[in-house]
C-alpha cells in the first residue's frame, strides 16, 4: 500500500489487517508510521515513488498493490503524479503483482471542458494504471464524507461559521457524496476481484444532492438554523477557493482543486461495483447518517486520520540538525527553562495538549496574527488544529507545525510548516527532579536562509520574551494547577 500516511490509507491499512491480509506499507520515511496503532501488525518499507531504484524490494512478493497517493497542493503536481504512477506500474509489473487498486476522482461527462487540473491528473493516473497490463480497479468517488476529510472539513466550517453567505453558482451542481466507511469497504473488497476485471467503477452514496443541499442538511444534523445561501454568477472557482481558504482550515492550495472539481456535476453513471462488492444488508450510508457519524467522531476525539496528516513531496523532510553541525553556519535559538512544582506526568499532559483548541499557552492574539499572516502568503495558518485533543503521533499536523518526534513523557519536537525564510523547530522537554517536581525545557531553533532569514529573526526576536517566555510560564503554571486536581485538562491559554 502506498499512501498509508494519508487520510484514506491510514484507515484502509487496519481494515485490511482485520480481514486477515498481510500488509506492507511504502513510505518515504518509516518513522512517519511509527506511532499509528496498527504499525506493529504491518510491515513498513522505505521507498519513494519518484525514485524507482527504491521500489523493487518493497514490491517483492506483493499480490495486490494500492495506489493511494497524489501530489495535490504541490507545484507541478500533474507531472509529479504522472511520474509516480509510471514508476509504480513498472515496479508492479516487474514484481508480478496480480491486482492494482486506485481511488480516483469523478469523471466529467464526455465532451465537457475539464479546467480542473486536479480532475485531469486523477483521470490521467487512472489511465496509466489501467493500461499497465496488470488487472486494475479504479474507483471514482466525488465528495467523501468522514471525520477529518478535506471535503467534510470544508463543508463543516462553511456551514458552521456562516449563517448567511453569497456563494458561486456551482453550489447548485449535483453531487453524489459517499461516506468514508463505504469507500473503505469497496477498497477492501477490490483486493479479491477476479483477474479479468480491469476497469473503472463509479462509487457514490444513496443521495444525489447539490452542495447547497449538503450545507442545509449538515446544518440540520448539527442542530443549526437553516442557512441563508444566495448563489451569484461573479464568484469564479479561483475566487471561491480564496473564500474557502479564508473561512475553513483547508488552505487555498488544496481548496482550489477541490472547488474546481465541484464546478462539474459528479453523479455516478453506473453502480456495477455492486456485482463484485455487494452492499451491506442495511444498505449504503446516507448523507445525514455519514454527517452524524463524522460529528460524533469529532466530538469524542476519535478521528482516525485527517486530511492534514499527509505531507507533500516538497515538504521539509530533514530532522532537526544536531548541534555540532551548526558550528559552520548560523542557528538562532531561544531557550527557556523552569523548575515546576508538579510531577513529570502532570507537566507532560500540558505539553502534549498544546495547540488546536487548547491554544499555545501565551499571547493568543500574537499566535492568531501569525497564523493569519501565514495564510495571506499562501501558508497553512493555525487552523489545521489537531486530530486528537490529548494525544499526538509522529507525522501529524499540529496547526502550522508537524510532529517530528515524540517520546511520551519526555520530548515533543515540532517542525514549522508556516512560510518562513529558513527552517524552524520548537522543542519541549520534561525531566524529573527530586521531591516529585520536574523541569520544563523549551527551545526554539531557526536556521535562516539568506539575508531575508536573518532579517526575519531580527524582526521577531523582540517578541520572544512575551510569546516564548509566556508560553514556558503558562505551561509550568498549568502543570502545577493540574497536579492539584485530577484530569487531563491542559493549562491556560
Amino acid at each position: 500500500m502506498t499512501g498509508a500516511t494519508g487520510y484514506i490509507g491510514g484507515r484502509l491499512a487496519p481494515r485490511l489487517l482485520a480481514e486477515g491480509h498481510a500488509v506492507r506499507c511504502l513510505a518515504r520515511r518509516a518513522g512517519r508510521l511509527r506511532d499509528v496503532p496498527w504499525a506493529a501488525r504491518a510491515e513498513i518499507a522505505e521507498g519513494d515513488l519518484r525514485k524507482p531504484e527504491t521500489l523493487s524490494a518493497a514490491f517483492e512478493g506483493v499480490d495486490v498493490a494500492y495506489y493511494l497517493v497524489h501530489s495535490l497542493g504541490q507545484a507541478g503536481f500533474e507531472a509529479a503524479d504522472r511520474e509516480a504512477a509510471a514508476n509504480f506500474v513498472t515496479a508492479a509489473r516487474a514484481a508480478g503483482v496480480r491486482r492494482i487498486v486506485y481511488l480516483g476522482g469523478p469523471e466529467p461527462a464526455k465532451g465537457s471542458h475539464v479546467p480542473s487540473a486536479h480532475l485531469r491528473s486523477r483521470a490521467e493516473v487512472g489511465r496509466i494504471l489501467l493500461g499497465s497490463g496488470v488487472p486494475t480497479a479504479v474507483l471514482r468517488a466525488a465528495v467523501i464524507i468522514g471525520s477529518g476529510s478535506a471535503s467534510f472539513e470544508m463543508l463543516r466550517y462553511l456551514t458552521e461559521r456562516l449563517p448567511g453567505m453569497v456563494t458561486p453558482r456551482w453550489v447548485r451542481n449535483r453531487i453524489q457524496p459517499i461516506a468514508v466507511r463505504d469507500v473503505l469497504r469497496y477498497l477492501v473488497g477490490c483486493a479479491t476481484l477476479p483477474p479479468e476485471v480491469n476497469r473503472a467503477f463509479d462509487i457514490g452514496g444513496p443521495d444525489v444532492l447539490t452542495f447547497q443541499d449538503m450545507m442545509q442538511r449538515y446544518a440540520r444534523v448539527a442542530g443549526l438554523r437553516r442557512r441563508i445561501i444566495v448563489p451569484v454568477r461573479p464568484l469564479t472557482p479561483s475566487l471561491s477557493s480564496y473564500w474557502v481558504g479564508l473561512v475553513t482550515p483547508v488552505p487555498n492550495k488544496i481548496a482550489r482543486p477541490l472547488v474546481e472539481s465541484l464546478v462539474h456535476e459528479a453523479v455516478a453513471r453506473e453502480h456495477d461495483i455492486a456485482a463484485y462488492v455487494p452492499e451491506p444488508p442495511e444498505g449504503l450510508t446516507g448523507f445525514d447518517e455519514a454527517v452524524a457519524l463524522a460529528l460524533a467522531k469529532v466530538r469524542d476525539g476519535e478521528v482516525e486520520t485527517r486530511w492534514s496528516t499527509a505531507s507533500g513531496p516538497d515538504a521539509p523532510a530533514e530532522p532537526l540538525p544536531s548541534d555540532p553541525q551548526w558550528s559552520g553556519g548560523t542557528a538562532y535559538t531561544d531557550v527557556r527553562e523552569r523548575a515546576v512544582h508538579a510531577p513529570p506526568a502532570a507537566l507532560w499532559r500540558v505539553v502534549e495538549g498544546v495547540g488546536g483548541e487548547h491554544g499555545w499557552y501565551s499571547f493568543p492574539l500574537a499566535w492568531s496574527a501569525r497564523g493569519w499572516l501565514d495564510r495571506l502568503v499562501g501558508g497553512v495558518g493555525l487552523r489545521r488544529g489537531r486530530r486528537d485533543p490529548h494525544r499526538l503521533r509522529v507525522g501529524e499536523a499540529l496547526d502550522f507545525w508537524r510532529v517530528e518526534e515524540i517520546v511520551p513523557g519526555e520530548l515533543l519536537r515540532l517542525r514549522a510548516e508556516m512560510r518562513l525564510p529558513g527552517r524552524a523547530w520548537l522543542e519541549m522537554r520534561v525531566t524529573p527532579l527530586d521531591g516529585g517536581r520536574s523541569r520544563y525545557h523549551q527551545r526554539a531553533v531557526f536556521l535562516p536562509r539568506g539575508l531575508a532569514g536573518h532579517a526575519y529573526w531580527g524582526a521577531v526576536a523582540p517578541f520572544h520574551a512575551v510569546v516564548f517566555g509566556g508560553m514556558a510560564r503558562n505551561i509550568a503554571r498549568g502543570a502545577e494547577q493540574a497536579a492539584r486536581r485530577p484530569g487531563p485538562e491542559p493549562g491556560p491559554r
